[in-house]
């Protein structure tokens, strides 16, 4: 019998929107530093993540210990595998979509 396991660099990934609403500023500054860690920041409260299943934990785990639970939220919204997507179409209404170059301050 052969037993077959993924490594790192054959898991699959999926993309991810991560969008919270965080009440209070002191750990809205301590999820946007987190998230940072974990993929490309697109808007206030949103950003764009490649997740294998053990990073989606991590994250899931790490914002877990910030996020005041009845009070906060984060979403995890699934956009399906990142192999294959082709390259990122973001459209906007108002305002048009500008990639972020600089790194912003969130005070």
């Amino acid at each position: 019998m052969v037993v077959l396991y993924r490594t790192p660099e054959t898991t699959m990934r999926n993309t991810y929107l991560v969008c919270y609403d965080i009440r209070n500023d002191k750990r809205l500054r301590k999820v946007y530093k987190t998230m940072r860690d974990f993929g490309d920041h697109l808007q206030y409260s949103i950003f764009e993540c490649q997740f294998t299943p053990i990073d989606l934990a991590k994250c899931r785990h790490t914002l877990s210990e910030i996020v005041k639970h009845n009070e906060d939220q984060v979403l995890f919204v699934d956009l399906g595998p990142t192999e294959g997507r082709g390259e990122r179409v973001i459209s906007a209404l108002g305002q048009p979509y500008s990639p972020i170059g600089a790194p912003c301050i969130v005070v």
